[in-house]
């Protein structure tokens, strides 16, 4: 019989599942639950349930795992799902998660543990969106719109919670009724940009104009010179922990030779880095606007070495062919690389594509189509740029083995 909701009921949970929530199953029924962790006993309540599926959260822990902690905040503030994990144990269920979404979504069974890469889980980000209520700003809980303290959560840096509460009372006494706060930080921290959205329409800027970050704190003192700087309403990567050893991972990812196209290159990032280094024959692609005008200021220090572009991946590949030789690198949103683009990056046949992806659903659907498509994979690592989240960023890294005979090099290209 299906669960209905509103009920309570005891579950063995069995392993985790994209988002957070892990997976149990009561009467053959699957039942997604928060707060749990896989081999524990747990009573739950049933939130919503349909015939098939059903959602529910940890009221009781029968059975505690060994790797149970007390996380010393609310749990279903926003980004601490995974809060009541022991960190180790977080890493090796994201690793999990990588695992399953490739052999189930992507039907490609890894022969190995994806390795994560670690990071310092307080005071990580960089970037956040807090939401302002009656004067207070703060995350929403899990699937409401309830608010809660970001503080006590260590996400943010206590003198970053400072000022964003300094501003909105600044925006208040000014008149205005602010409802959320885009915050922007350097790896520093003594930069800082605040997007203020008021109510009904319109919003107010606060703190420095952009931050920026030297190349050489981007690129581990690779590069030698020259900043990236990037406004709060561009996005960028948020762990301050991490940044680095993702991009030194992207740069030795990418052959020493050959052009390389950056698509979804935000404000530069790695394109950016790739000039600082030395390289030349980079074209950057991005579609946003904001990001796009970040991305054409931050390349006029490298001048014949990175050509930035603003407009759409898809309308982009339909104009260009780069030479087999090339590297392609994407960093598509979470919904992944659209079947447009895919089809457009596959009918390149670049030598090598290097993949950064923040959601192992859609890299594993993209991953399949790529092999085939005549590519392999040739490694995949995995960065924990959200700690006490179930968010992992991963790296992959494809070759090309079976080219179109009808592909040569462009002149020109």
């Amino acid at each position: 019989m299906s669960l209905t909701t509103g009920e309570t009921i005891e579950l063995v949970i069995e392993k985790p599942a994209g988002g957070g929530r892990m997976i149990a199953r009561h009467e053959g029924q699957i039942v997604l639950v928060l707060g749990a962790i896989p081999g524990e006993r747990v009573r739950a309540h049933v939130d919503r349930a349909d015939k098939r599926l059903a959602f529910a959260s940890t009221v009781a822990v029968l059975d505690p795992s060994a790797d149970r902690r007390e996380p010393g905040f609310d749990p279903r503030c926003g980004g601490c799902a995974y809060a009541h994990v022991a960190y180790e144990r977080q890493l090796a269920l994201k690793a999990e998660v990588i695992a399953d979404a490739f052999e189930r979504i992507g039907r490609i069974p890894l022969p190995d543990r994806v390795a994560i890469a670690s990071s310092r889980d307080d005071g990580y980000r960089m970037r956040a969106r807090l939401h302002v209520h009656q004067g207070r700003p703060g995350f929403y809980r899990e699937g409401s719109h309830r608010l809660c303290d970001a503080g006590p959560t260590r996400q943010l840096l206590p003198e970053t919670i400072e000022a964003v509460e300094r501003v909105v009372r600044e925006v208040e006494a000014a008149g205005y009724e602010p409802i959320a706060v885009d915050v922007s930080e350097n790896v520093a921290a003594d930069q800082r940009a605040m997007r203020v959205e008021l109510s009904g329409s319109g919003y107010l800027l606060a703190g420095d104009p952009s931050v920026a970050d030297s190349l050489g704190t981007l690129t581990e003192e690779r590069a030698q010179g020259g900043e990236l700087r990037r406004r709060p309403v561009s996005f960028f990567q948020g762990n301050r922990f991490l940044i680095g050893r993702l991009v030194t991972t992207v740069l030795d990812a990418i052959p020493p030779d050959g052009e390389v196209l950056d698509l979804y290159a935000g404000v530069g990032l790695f394109a950016v880095a790739l000039a600082g280094t030395g390289r030349s024959g980079v074209t950057a692609v991005e579609a946003d606007r904001a990001a796009g005008g970040d991305l054409e200021a931050n390349a006029t220090a490298f001048p014949g070495a990175l050509a930035p572009v603003v407009m759409p991946v898809e309308e982009y590949l339909a104009r260009r062919r780069v030479d087999p030789s090339a590297t392609i690198l994407v960093d598509p949103p979470r919904t992944g690389i659209s079947r447009v683009a895919l089809e457009g990056i596959a009918a390149q046949d670049a030598a090598r594509i290097v993949y950064v992806s923040c959601d192992p659903a859609t890299l594993a659907r993209d991953a399949r189509r790529l092999l085939d498509a005549g590519y392999r994979l040739q490694s995949l690592e995995g960065f924990d740029l959200f700690p006490n989240t179930p968010h992992v960023e991963s790296v992959g890294v494809f070759d090309c083995v079976t080219r179109r005979p009808d592909v040569q090099a462009v002149p020109g290209s």
